[in-house]
């Protein structure tokens, strides 16, 4: 006759229940990403018989604005300037939205930070991805406006809007993670952002062309003139003229040639490694702060 003999049990290695795994982990949970965003969605219209569609409404309303007041009733030399602005207008748009919201997600939601074990870089995610939501119209109202103009893209054009749109989408992210976590810490974050959205208005090629940078900069002052090439913002907006606006115009070549900086592709290419590693460093940064953030909420 045989006796069982019992067997040890296997004991599992002791996890940290705070301990995330980054972004990899906001992708796994990204059902619950989902509905975070909806989340986001729904307190922002709340009470808006309109609701979402006023993403449409807006842009389309600046769009026009732009095109009667700027296209129609101001003199320029500068060849469908209501569609330059708003090919830069997106990008601006979305960079001062994803820092604005970014910024406030884990205080806005500390309540959900204090309570649920979750991965805490699912709030500045969710904010950005809302940002990226209200992108979408505004593409639609700008391929309208470069239908109308005699848009005739070509291969380079395509590379360039996926180009720009990388750009942006890289240090949007970034940034929202490192003002997401630095607001717990320091609450003087907002009015940083508020400052930086007024020097962003100024520093890429939207309400003027970029042929005025390069006539006062580019030969008398080369190091300013390779300092306002360094912004990732400004780079992605010239890849959103060179993708929508340039091959509107009647002599798209030309245009390109006179507004747009040489190499602008391989300075692109430049700012997406760029963009990675600025992610990278973003998320070591919030991963070394967010275990203090239930302390400081």
């Amino acid at each position: 006759m045989t006796t069982d003999v019992a067997q040890p049990e296997t004991v599992a290695p002791l996890v940290n229940p705070g301990s995330s795994g980054g972004l990899l982990e906001v992708y796994r949970r990204r059902y619950l990403l989902k509905l975070l965003v909806q989340k986001e969605l729904r307190v922002r219209y709340q009470g808006s018989p309109v609701g979402l569609l006023w993403s449409y409404i807006k842009p389309a309303v600046r769009f026009i604005m732009y095109f009667w007041v700027i296209g129609l009733l101001l003199k320029n030399n500068l060849p469908d300037r209501a569609l330059h602005i708003f090919s830069g207008m997106i990008f601006v748009s979305f960079f001062t939205d994803a820092m604005t919201s970014g910024s406030k997600s884990i205080v806005k939601n500390k309540s959900l930070v204090r309570k649920i074990n979750l991965p805490r870089e699912m709030f500045p995610v969710a904010s950005v991805m809302v940002t990226v939501y209200h992108l979408l119209p505004m593409y639609l109202i700008l391929l309208g406006g470069c239908f109308l103009s005699g848009w005739h893209p070509d291969l380079l054009a395509g590379v360039a809007a996926v180009m720009g749109l990388a750009i942006v989408l890289l240090f949007g992210l970034g940034l929202a993670l490192l003002l997401s976590a630095w607001n717990v810490y320091f609450r003087d974050v907002g009015n940083i952002v508020d400052v930086i959205q007024t020097v962003i208005t100024w520093t890429v090629p939207m309400i003027y062309p970029f042929n005025l940078v390069m006539q006062k900069l580019a030969h008398a002052h080369t190091a300013i003139y390779e300092i306002y090439l360094s912004s990732p913002l400004c780079i992605g907006v010239l890849l959103n003229n060179r993708a929508f606006w340039t091959p509107a115009s009647a002599t798209p070549k030309a245009t390109a040639h006179q507004n747009l900086p040489a190499n602008l592709f391989e300075r692109g290419a430049i700012m997406i490694v760029l963009g990675v590693l600025f992610l990278w460093f973003a998320q070591v940064t919030f991963a070394r702060l967010e275990g203090r953030f239930a302390e400081k909420l």
